[in-house]
């Protein structure tokens, strides 16, 4: 009877940490209703690990993938097909870049925080083209 009852504790535990994670979806797009032209939007979400993030190919022509330098240690990035949804589940806390790869020149990017505050120093250094930097830049100031 204290097996069972155990048992029982575990699946419920289980089952009530996987109903607290959320899915955030995530449009791709060659123009946002503000007029911002190939961008996420949202372009910045704030979650906890183990939330989920679907991008979903809204419009034709872009991915979304993690810009290399710009995940946090210990996380493996992601790189998602042309034209194709794709949902990643965000386990580690840090700050996450990410890209579509064709217009990333173009500024389209966004950031995901997961679990943090503030971004963590060098987010932004190495090779980030000017648009997307000033993407980033206004992003993070959503922290």
């Amino acid at each position: 009877m204290i097996r069972n009852s155990a048992i029982g504790v575990v699946v419920t535990t289980l089952l009530s940490t996987a109903a607290v994670a959320e899915t955030i979806e995530i449009k791709m797009l060659n123009k946002t209703a503000d007029g911002e032209r190939m961008a996420f939007e949202p372009a910045f979400v704030q979650i906890q690990p183990g939330d989920v993030v679907k991008f979903i190919a809204t419009d034709k022509g872009h991915n979304a993938e993690t810009v290399k330098g710009m995940i946090p240690e210990g996380s493996e990035g992601f790189n998602g097909k042309i034209n194709e949804e794709i949902e990643i589940p965000f386990e580690i806390e840090g700050l996450y870049g990410v890209m579509c790869k064709p217009h990333y020149a173009m500024g389209m990017v966004m950031t995901v925080a997961v679990g943090v505050s503030e971004a963590p120093d060098g987010f932004l250094n190495g090779r980030v083209p000017k648009k997307a930097k000033a993407r980033f830049e206004d992003q993070l100031g959503n922290l």
